[in-house]
């Protein structure tokens, strides 16, 4: 059974940074693309960045580009989101996701595991 499990949300000051993490568990992923998304209250869930866990291209939101970076660690099965020069409209809960296949998708519907999510606030 696919597990992920999302760490490292929190408080932050406008401009500061945090960092993501995303726990895998339950199979090998080579052959999924890993996705993290945001949802803002009353707001739909956003695409912010995905990578195919093998490795490649990287693809962000456009809120998000220049300021986010995605990355995984094989050896500790994660996936991390590096996030810098936050700003307060990044308020939101972040998931983590994981999809079946490794072509490109920017829509919550392609994912098919998703995380319980971690807050993040951003401070003016």
């Amino acid at each position: 059974q696919v597990q992920l499990v999302e760490s490292g949300g929190g408080l932050v000051q406008a401009g500061g940074s945090l960092r993501l993490s995303c726990a895998a568990s339950g199979r090998a992923f080579s052959s999924y693309r890993m996705g993290w998304f945001r949802q803002a209250p009353g707001k739909e869930r956003e695409f912010v960045a995905a990578m195919r866990w093998s490795g490649g291209s990287t693809y962000y939101g456009d809120s998000v580009k220049g300021r986010f970076t995605i990355s995984r660690d094989n050896a500790k099965n994660t996936v991390y989101l590096q996030m810098n020069s936050l700003k307060p409209e990044d308020t939101a809960v972040y998931y983590c996701a994981g999809r079946r296949s490794v072509d490109m998708v920017a829509t919550a519907t392609g994912y098919d595991y998703w995380g319980r999510g971690t807050q993040v606030t951003v401070s003016l």
